[in-house]
């Protein structure tokens, strides 16, 4: 059941990534007031950049977890690592997305940063659609994360106490 899960969840990542990453892509509008393309603004950038990183990960974990090879401690703490990295620099991305939309849709009067989704409606809901499929692809990395760092852990034995006098000092 988790081998079957782990697949699951190595797969899932890479289909809501590649959607992630191409409505970020499409994401422009032209108003009024000027165009608006999500390569104007870095953070989104960075989130189709992370995607694209996300995506192929996913693909070749799924590869490699697919391929039956004993589970050795390296390939473990390999597992761990990546799927650790992955899941703090898609949850980054999702994060700086997510302040960014907050700001297109409220602005901040303190730093005179106006409101931009009247303007640019379209464009707003495209990187919140985006921003949430981000968050759901950080959950997927959050449950890939557990489980590998319990197949890597599950291979060390538990500590041994050393509480040799049991009197109380």
């Amino acid at each position: 059941a988790m081998r079957t899960a782990e697949m699951l969840l190595r797969l899932l990542p890479l289909a809501l990534s590649v959607v992630a990453m191409v409505i970020m892509l499409k994401d422009s509008q032209t108003s009024d007031y000027g165009s608006l393309t999500y390569s104007d603004i870095g953070a989104f950038r960075y989130l189709v950049h992370a995607s694209g990183v996300s995506a192929g990960y996913s693909l070749l974990s799924a590869v490699a977890a697919a391929v039956p090879q004993p589970s050795t401690v390296s390939r473990a703490w390999a597992f761990f690592l990546l799927d650790q990295l992955l899941t703090y620099v898609i949850l980054a991305a999702g994060a700086v997305s997510a302040e960014l939309v907050y700001l297109a849709y409220k602005g901040d009067i303190a730093i005179t940063w106006s409101e931009t989704c009247g303007s640019f409606g379209s464009f707003c809901r495209k990187a919140t659609a985006a921003t949430g499929i981000t968050f759901a692809v950080t959950l997927c990395y959050a449950g890939l994360s557990l489980i590998s760092s319990y197949r890597l852990f599950a291979k060390y034995d538990a500590p041994v106490s050393s509480n040799h006098n049991k009197e109380i000092d």
